[in-house]
């Protein structure tokens, strides 16, 4: 039985701890509300790109400072006085690295906005500005065609198998083509995806959105990465121009903290020892996102589309094995 004494000292130990984290995460009374807060369209200043990042940059920190607020109320209603400082010390951690998370997004972010400009991203979506089919020669997203890819990981064999649809499904107006995007690893379907994209009378192919189904064990563990483009602040972007450039830098989406992939440009001609290429000119681009670190390679066949990408930090590499019809 506990002596009311112990039962004083140990409040007073847990409300010591308890200022420390308060101190540590700015949560304290009247520390809630960072100085110099967006108040008004007014306050957003000329370099609108720049001060969305800060805006995210204060957004990810008050996230990071709620997890930490929630797992600092789970150590104080440990009864072990040692569990309960083990358990106050990796919170204080699990915050630091948090923040430290949050500031390599920031930077990332900031390069963005070096390559698009100072301007709000929100690309004008003119219903009558889209065709019926995809025909660009870098995503022949005919209905019934089908591509097949092959990947070996560390944790085993990754298969991947992408099907256009015969369904369509109407975003900001456009009425847009469904592909099915499945993943396999060592013969366990682990994600099952609904992507959504359309054609411009210009040849360039938008990414309008997608539904992410991600398993585990068999079940549905979330729909982690899911957008839609008019919903929440979501926007589309470009899943592959028509006529690329070499420099090209372009949004392929934009969900705030959820699906901001970047791709550049990097080849017209690279060289031809990829799936499939047949000595055509292969179109190689740098896929990246500021949400998680390191990029990845894509290569583009006209005619076939995306056969092969290659992650340049691990040398893995996804191939196209099989497509059609041919």
């Amino acid at each position: 039985m506990t002596t009311t004494s112990t039962r004083k000292g140990w409040r007073g130990h847990r409300a010591v701890l308890l200022a420390a984290a308060c101190a540590f995460v700015g949560l304290c009374p009247g520390g809630i509300l960072a100085s110099g807060e967006l108040r008004s369209l007014d306050d957003r200043g000329p370099d609108v790109c720049e001060n969305t990042n800060r805006q995210l940059l204060k957004a990810c920190r008050f996230e990071a400072r709620d997890g930490a607020q929630t797992g600092f109320a789970i150590c104080l209603n440990l009864s072990d006085r040692q569990a309960s400082e083990s358990c106050m010390r990796a919170a204080r951690e699990a915050l630091g690295e948090a923040f430290a998370e949050c500031l390599t997004i920031r930077h990332a972010r900031d390069e963005v906005c070096e390559k698009l400009g100072d301007g709000p991203y929100d690309p004008v979506i003119d219903p009558g500005n889209f065709v019926s089919g995809i025909d660009n020669p870098y995503a022949p997203f005919r209905p019934g065609a089908f591509w097949e890819y092959e990947k070996q990981t560390a944790e085993g064999l990754e298969r991947i198998r992408v099907e256009v649809l015969d369904e369509r499904r109407e975003i900001l107006g456009v009425e847009t083509t469904t592909l099915q995007d499945r993943v396999w690893l060592n013969g366990v379907l682990i994600e099952d995806t609904r992507d959504w994209v359309a054609q411009d009378v210009d040849g360039d192919v938008w990414y309008f959105g997608e539904i992410v189904q991600n398993f585990e064990d068999g079940l549905l563990a979330n729909l982690d990465g899911s957008f839609e483009a008019g919903k929440d602040g979501a926007k589309a972007g470009f899943w592959v121009k028509a006529a690329p450039h070499v420099g090209d830098f372009f949004r392929q989406e934009w969900a705030v903290s959820n699906a901001e992939d970047m791709v550049e440009v990097l080849s017209l001609d690279a060289p031809d020892n990829v799936p499939f290429a047949n000595g055509q000119p292969v179109l190689k681009t740098r896929n990246y996102t500021p949400l998680a670190p390191g990029d990845e390679l894509k290569f583009y066949v006209p005619g076939v589309g995306f056969v092969l990408e290659v992650n340049p930090a691990t040398g893995e590499r996804l191939e196209l094995v099989d497509y059609g019809p041919r």
